[in-house]
């Protein structure tokens, strides 16, 4: 079928959007699944205490930031639609293989059946020996995991950039950022009951299986712009209009842009710039992702699978949808309405966004009056970083060429990991520790466990204010990079 020939401007790039939502989505559901299973159905078998869970968090995160330094490299490498479908088919391959980690370790162990692994004495040599080997398993399953989903960002980053001008892609990566939050919402409201229903072995094949879906769906509709079929010239030009590419108007073929070396990229402030965004911000959001439930089930006596935590986690992870979407729409009002660039559009919007975590320095306290003031609170929490995650990986199409875009966000991603990593890793051995000392460890009036949750509640508090304040050292005007 031959390209789409009318005056009237096509809108295909939303359907692309769409994808991208949806890839997210799926995404964030697969990451979930542990989340959401571990400290009600998960640890009982396996005898898993918060500094267990605290360290396959973490070292996800290390997995995941290793990939990312490899993953934008190999996307740009590889072409966004091939790389994307390998990405997409390694972390769904990874997130059905978790299913199996039970059968491996009663194996291992010599046990017949998961409920002999539950029946081991608490504290015992072999509830330290199953706990140890269990670790392991997911963790191997975790790595899979995280090596395809490194790619889910660089890939879905450079497609944003393929499909729309610089003045719409924050709104656009809001969109499809989005299915975090979405991802996040549907995963309490389904994967706990699978869980309950069927085991936690299935809520991890049915919601890995998921991808495997997109993948049909992303074959039969990706090109890109100037050769899909359901992309009529006058989008082209839209797309075209900062005239980063090629003279559309002539017809003249697309030629890429020379790319720059990997190691030539730490070489430029912005990239440092992006770094220091993605290090101080990322491991926010992965701690609320990953210890929501269980900060529910300690706080408040909640399991995962009770009504109480699926409308208090649904409710966070709600706000945080709805109000996200609109972050992305702030910097093209700067840009259209008040005459900014785009990079200074995008800075004013990030400090406003910047503002929302201090409200988390009220959660733990207002928690004492209620449950649902900290999943409100959390969700705000959680809205600013979708909006000021959007924002942070829209500067990249800003300063660089489109062929390193790819790139440098999984350098920036690697970055996230390893933030990812200090703070999960850290609040499971603060966690447990907290605990063990019950009264003896007090912070802010609170005592135990609550102590430890109130510093890591303040350390999330500050680290986008600190982190937009090092950006703009780095990076005090817009500067894009033109290679020679």
């Amino acid at each position: 079928m031959d390209k789409i020939q009318t005056t009237k401007m096509s809108n295909f790039r939303w359907v692309i959007c769409a994808l991208l939502f949806l890839a997210t989505t799926v995404n964030y559901m697969d990451r979930q699944v542990l989340s959401l299973t571990w400290k009600d159905f998960i640890s009982p078998e396996f005898h898993w205490n918060d500094s267990d869970y605290g360290t396959i968090t973490g070292w996800f995160s290390i997995f995941y930031a290793v990939a990312n330094l490899f993953a934008g490299k190999f996307v740009d490498w590889m072409g966004t639609k091939k790389g994307y479908l390998i990405a997409i088919f390694v972390w769904s391959a990874g997130a059905v293989m978790h299913a199996g980690c039970g059968w491996v370790a009663m194996q291992i162990e010599g046990y017949h059946s998961l409920e002999a692994l539950r029946m081991v004495k608490v504290g015992s040599d072999a509830a330290f020996a199953i706990a140890t080997v269990s670790v392991w398993l997911f963790l191997s399953c975790r790595f899979i995991l995280a090596v395809g989903e490194a790619g889910n960002f660089p890939a879905a980053i450079k497609v944003t950039a393929e499909f729309f001008p610089k003045k719409d892609r924050a709104f656009a990566t809001s969109i499809f950022n989005s299915g975090a939050s979405v991802g996040a919402l549907a995963a309490p409201a389904t994967i706990p009951l699978l869980a309950r229903a069927w085991g936690w072995e299935m809520a991890f094949v049915i919601i890995g299986v998921l991808g495997f879906v997109w993948m049909g769906l992303w074959i039969w509709l990706y090109d890109k712009p100037n050769v899909n079929k359901h992309v009529n010239q006058a989008e082209i030009n839209y797309i075209d209009q900062d005239n980063d590419l090629c003279d559309v108007q002539d017809k003249k073929p697309v030629t890429e842009e020379k790319p720059i070396g990997f190691m030539k990229c730490f070489t430029y402030r912005q990239t440092w710039s992006f770094i220091v965004g993605k290090f101080m911000t990322d491991g926010v959001w992965w701690f609320f992702l990953f210890w929501a439930p269980a900060y529910f089930s300690d706080q408040y006596g909640y399991t995962s699978d009770s009504l109480m935590a699926i409308a208090l986690i649904f409710t966070l992870y709600a706000i945080c949808t709805i109000l996200s979407i609109g972050g992305g729409y702030l910097p093209t009002y700067f840009v259209d309405k008040r005459g900014m660039n785009p990079y200074v559009g995008r800075m004013r919007a990030m400090l406003i966004f910047a503002c929302f975590p201090v409200l988390g320095l009220l959660a733990q306290p207002m928690g004492a009056y209620s449950p649902w003031w900290p999943a409100i609170i959390i969700g705000l929490l959680g809205a600013g970083h979708q909006a000021w995650s959007a924002n942070l990986y829209s500067t990249i199409g800003d300063m660089f060429p489109k062929s390193t875009i790819a790139t440098i966000t999984g350098i920036g991603a690697m970055a996230g990991g390893i933030g990812s990593f200090l703070i999960n890793k850290g609040s499971g051995v603060l966690f447990t520790y907290a605990e063990e000392q019950g009264s003896n460890f007090s912070v802010f009036g609170f005592d135990g466990k609550p102590a430890g949750y109130m510093i890591i509640f303040s350390i999330c508090a500050v680290a986008y204010l600190i982190g937009w304040i090092m950006m703009k050292m780095l990076v005090p005007k817009y500067k894009p990079i033109v290679v020679e």
